[in-house]
């Protein structure tokens, strides 16, 4: 029988809280039972979910005496403590749980479990990479089963336990942890062998029930969602009727607004397949232009795939390109975010931005009504898309 509250007498002090990742931790880990606080360079997308928590900012990660800290892989040379990967291991050992792990899809497939599991009355905890309105946050604690995302980029899925995978895809995206496909497939495939139940996305066919979000990869994330919550006790047809109204997550194809004409939509595509994904499915709704606006974060995905990114981001008709923002690598000589513009192909129109407010502000110069805007990368694209859809509000004011 589960423990209701099982970190309760816990300290945990999140030294990256305001991550994706340690702010969903951090909000399970109070919702079940433990003390918490945090630290964090600086406020992000995800710090609105910490209401409650006290949250230090800047400077260096202190933790008070007789506190536990919990350290996220981009603050591990900070302070010492035990790993964001060992503490979710931890956490999915605690309950019954559903891992989603993949290339693509990942927070929009687990999202959608979670939901489902919730509205037909199993009362679900879950830890998401990202903001589900519908779910009120990015974590959640119930007496039910847990369901979280798997990273296959630092390999710490290798290390969960759970009753049921779901691997939405494999495609070969973190060049600093696997030298191959190859070696990325036989690393999931050996984790697989110890999991009960297994769903492998790239063998359903796509969802054929109505969804409430656009586009064929989430046709493809319904189909696995729908075989993870059959074998998790729901009714077939209760999963298809709850999955149709699931709304998304925060910054997966998320329309912030049409102003002035202009459609603003925020995504936090990052590789080649789903700028593609994210692209074709903006160029379904018949925008009059369509404009990409893409912020680099990792140097080594860069060096290999700047040109695969530069063609997916030919699918725009304007393609423009940032410097690196919140660089997750150290720099590597001779590798620019400008390699990615110089692979868009003709006849795409290629702008250069050297920063996020300057994207935002060549976005806002091409743009005209009935065109939409897409901005696109992890972390901090989404700041340009708000500052995007603020100036339409101001100047649909102004007129």
């Amino acid at each position: 029988m589960n423990q209701p509250k099982p970190l309760g007498g816990r300290r945990l002090y999140f030294v990256g809280i305001a991550g994706s990742g340690l702010s969903a931790y951090a909000n399970i880990s109070r919702a079940w039972g433990a003390e918490v606080r945090g630290w964090d360079a600086h406020e992000t997308i995800f710090s609105d979910t910490l209401e409650g928590i006290e949250v230090d900012l800047g400077g260096e990660p202190r933790p008070p005496d007789g506190w536990e800290a919990i350290v996220s892989t981009a603050h591990r040379d900070r302070i010492a403590g035990t790993p964001r990967a060992a503490f979710l291991a931890e956490l999915v050992a605690a309950r019954r749980s559903i891992v989603v792990t993949g290339a693509h899809g990942k927070t929009t497939t687990a999202a959608m479990i979670a939901y489902v599991l919730r509205e037909t009355g199993n009362d679900p905890s879950w830890i998401i990479g990202g903001v589900v309105p519908q779910l009120g946050g990015n974590a959640g604690a119930g007496t039910g089963w847990l369901v979280v995302e798997g990273d296959e980029s630092d390999r710490s899925v290798l290390d969960l336990r759970p009753e049921i995978a779901v691997l939405t895809n494999v495609e070969l995206d973190h060049f600093t942890s696997y030298r191959s496909e190859t070696e990325l497939r036989d690393a999931l495939e050996s984790w697989l062998a110890g999991v009960s139940e297994v769903v492998r996305g790239d063998e359903l066919e796509p969802a054929a029930f109505p969804l409430a979000v656009p586009g064929e990869h989430n046709r493809r994330n319904a189909a696995a969602a729908h075989a993870a919550l059959v074998r998790a006790g729901v009714a077939p047809e209760r999963a298809e009727e709850a999955l149709g109204a699931f709304a998304g997550a925060d910054r997966r194809f998320q329309v912030l607004g049409t102003r002035g004409g202009v459609t603003v939509v925020d995504d936090y595509a990052h590789n080649p397949a789903e700028l593609r994904a994210a692209l074709e499915t903006a160029r379904e709704r018949g925008p009059r232009k369509l404009v990409a606006l893409y912020v680099p974060h990792v140097v080594e995905r860069t060096r290999q795939l700047h040109q695969e990114l530069g063609e997916a981001l030919g699918l725009a008709d304007v393609a423009i390109v940032t410097d690196f923002v919140g660089r997750r690598d150290p720099p590597r000589e001779g590798v620019g975010a400008r390699l990615v513009l110089d692979a868009v192909p003709d006849p795409t129109r290629r702008l250069w931005a050297p920063t996020l407010e300057d994207g935002a502000r060549l976005a806002l110069h091409v743009l005209r009504p009935g065109d939409t805007v897409v901005t696109l990368g992890v972390g901090e694209p989404w700041r340009a898309a708000r500052a995007i859809d603020e100036a339409l509000s101001d100047s649909v004011g102004e007129g």
